[in-house]
């Protein structure tokens, strides 16, 4: 019996452990044995945690029997991406430089995760130093993607979506500066949530409290799971207060009224190159939605194309600065090329250059606080094309600056610092595709419910991988 727990979600798994169906132990077992099954093929795990998670399961039903209360995510498997600290293990950032990074104590959402009773499998496998669009590096080697392993699995965490989608664990932790949660979830057909900014605790203990000011105003931890209402459990957990994170903000109780009255933007211009499965992504969604009771506007929007500008400005200034040095020293000429062909498009800025960057990204976030308080939800594209070749970012500048372009909307959430919910809409020629629901400042919950509604109507995509 016990071969066939992974495929149950993380709710169903928790629920199932409360009510005595399953005990922990069978849960991690069942998990263990699909992480062994199926991880060769797709090199998705790089850490196996199976050993430690099984005495961790026994721990947690003898704790059971003894009549401790279990938290929402008891006994559930989870896997880490490899640049999270967890207690004990090599925080790697994908580069064997770092493979004596042992973390000194848990981050904030690890230890959230733990508290609330997960149980950590394993580590997921990421482009070195989380700056790719793809996973890939020396030290792991590449992670396939489930549905194609001629198309990556995205990046940065690649290898958590990769997981997740073959049952390897029920959720996976990930994080996001560009599209890293998204764009894995786009690439693989699941589910997930770029928090908005300060949502979620954002700290490591072996890296410390100094970040590029890009980081701590762009960069998020968050959960990618199958399904949405595992991906509201998983964020429920992970946004937890945690003092080490001095920016962090509390929850707004908001959501969707019963009866949708809900207006939604759709974007009167995507881009200049969009592919057509992308275009039936957003008009699938749309249809949905407005079957729905929503309504559902195409409207004009500020420029994403100077929101990419600004990006790239402050980003890649802070990473001269602070990053350069270390990713020349220690990275493979892959992750040196993919950083040079960023760096010649975005030359050397002058103070006054980051300056001003800092000071029109005020502006822009106040157009769009004026837009969406018509419209509290934009739906826009995760990418503009299908998932890339799994080297397809290194192959030139010119092909490198296309890649770019076509994350713009993902980008753009990370910009904004605003949440934005990713959910698939389909299969377009053997890929998943899907579109992303942006909200207003602290509207995660209205972000997931409406992207309930589109998963209600398209299904689980990652469940069919399962039947070949």
């Amino acid at each position: 019996m016990t071969e066939e727990i992974w495929r149950l979600g993380a709710c169903e798994t928790a629920l199932a452990i409360r009510e005595g169906k399953y005990s922990c132990l069978e849960v991690v077992q069942s998990a263990a044995a699909r992480l062994s099954s199926v991880n060769p093929d797709l090199n998705a795990v790089t850490v196996d945690l199976t050993k430690e998670a099984l005495d961790a399961a026994k721990e947690a039903d003898l704790a059971l029997s003894n009549g401790i209360n279990p938290g929402p995510l008891y006994g559930v498997p989870i896997t880490l991406k490899e640049n999270i600290d967890l207690e004990g293990k090599a925080t790697t950032l994908g580069v064997s430089h770092f493979l004596n990074n042992v973390a000194p104590g848990d981050a904030p959402v690890v230890r959230s995760l733990k508290e609330a009773g997960a149980i950590i499998i394993g580590q997921t496998n990421m482009p070195e130093f989380g700056l790719r669009w793809v996973t890939d590096n020396p030290l792991r080697g590449s992670t396939n993607n489930p549905w194609d392993p001629k198309r990556t699995p995205g990046g940065s965490s690649g290898g958590a979506a990769a997981a997740v989608a073959m049952g390897i664990g029920s959720i996976a932790h990930g994080n996001d500066l560009g599209g890293s949660l998204r764009y894995p979830s786009y690439c693989c057909g699941l589910a997930t949530i770029k928090p908005g900014f300060g949502r979620v605790p954002n700290f490591n203990p072996s890296i410390g409290a100094s970040r590029p000011i890009s980081f701590q105003l762009m960069a998020v931890q968050g959960p990618i799971a199958r399904s949405v209402a595992d991906v509201c459990l998983a964020f429920d957990v992970m946004s937890r207060r945690n003092i080490l994170d001095p920016l962090w903000s509390p929850p707004l109780e908001i959501s969707i009224p019963e009866n949708p009255t809900l207006r939604i933007a759709k974007p009167d211009q995507l881009g200049d190159e969009v592919d057509i499965s992308v275009k039936q992504a957003i008009d699938t969604a749309a249809g949905i939605l407005s079957d729905a009771g929503f309504q559902v506007d195409t409207v004009k929007l500020p420029s994403v194309e100077e929101m990419l500008e600004l990006w790239g400005t402050l980003l890649f200034t802070d990473i001269r600065v602070m990053q350069k040095e270390m990713i020349e020293d220690h990275g493979s000429e892959d992750i040196v090329s993919v950083i040079n062909f960023r760096l010649s498009k975005y030359p050397d800025a002058t103070l006054e250059d980051y300056v001003k960057a800092l000071a029109r990204r005020i502006e822009v976030l106040q157009q769009w606080s004026i837009i969406m308080e018509d419209y509290p939800l934009i739906l826009a594209p995760a990418s503009l094309e299908p998932p890339i070749g799994p080297q397809e970012d290194k192959e030139s500048n010119e092909r490198y600056q296309q890649i770019l372009e076509a994350q713009r909307w993902l980008i753009a959430a990370n910009f904004l610092g605003l949440p934005a919910a990713s959910v698939p809409t389909g299969i377009s020629n053997g890929l998943p595709t899907g579109v992303q629901l942006i909200g207003r400042r602290y509207h995660e919950t209205m972000c997931l419910d409406v992207a309930q509604v589109i998963e209600n109507r398209v299904g689980i995509l990652s469940h069919q991988l399962w039947e070949v």
